[in-house]
């Protein structure tokens, strides 16, 4: 079975914002390919939807700080790829610890600055694939400049008092979602990906989902 292993075990204070800290966080229909329960869990309703647009979303929880992150990626962009018009797929960094702060901060910069299509991927082979020391908010600037970003521009955004007030704001969503750990994909902030076999299978079992809400709209 697929596990993600580093979990949520304390608090910490950190620029007034208080998060979690991690690594990894009906009816049973016997027609259906996965089971409520078991490859998926229904989530407390009313359903609790990271943004306002009317399309299904597929939301990936996810840390820059996070090995299993970095395994995942890819099928998370193979999964982006394939979901059907009327869906759309998010990215949201979990702020769990103080050493993955930096990284929450540097994927909402990015984000804004309208850079994440060309780092995402490229921040994981950086710091996994290719061991580059990238933890503190300097060696990410470094690392969102030598990507061609105006350094000061993206320091700015990712240390300002707007992005603070948005990671807790996310903070919350993911704990109404009972996210516990990283990589989870949560769909239509109704139902959370859970007991997997495989990186495939959480694909499969997203994609399944996202189509039978789909059908439902």
């Amino acid at each position: 079975m697929f596990k993600r292993f580093v979990r949520w075990h304390s608090l910490t204070l950190i620029g007034g914002l208080m998060l979690a800290s991690a690594c990894t966080a009906q009816t049973s229909n016997s027609a259906a390919p996965y089971t409520e329960g078991s490859e998926y869990v229904t989530l407390p309703a009313p359903a609790q939807r990271y943004s306002s647009t009317g399309k299904v979303e597929v939301v990936e929880v996810f840390s820059y700080g996070c090995i299993h992150c970095a395994h995942f990626a890819p099928y998370a962009e193979k999964l982006r790829k394939s979901l059907p018009p009327g869906v759309q797929f998010k990215l949201l960094p979990a702020p769990f610890s103080a050493e993955w702060l930096p990284f929450a901060r540097a994927y909402i910069a990015a984000e804004k600055m309208g850079v994440v299509e060309r780092t995402h991927l490229q921040l994981f082979q950086a710091k996994f694939g290719e061991q580059y020391p990238i933890n503190t908010m300097d060696e990410l600037g470094d690392f969102y400049a030598k990507q061609g970003v105006n350094r000061d521009e993206f320091m700015r955004i990712a240390t300002s008092d707007e992005t603070t007030a948005l990671l807790k704001k996310d903070l919350e969503l993911m704990q109404k979602w009972q996210v516990d750990g990283t990589p989870t994909i949560v769909v239509d902030g109704k139902y959370r990906v859970a007991a997997v076999s495989s990186l495939d299978e959480i694909v499969a079992v997203t994609q399944w989902l996202a189509k039978r809400e789909l059908a439902g709209k």
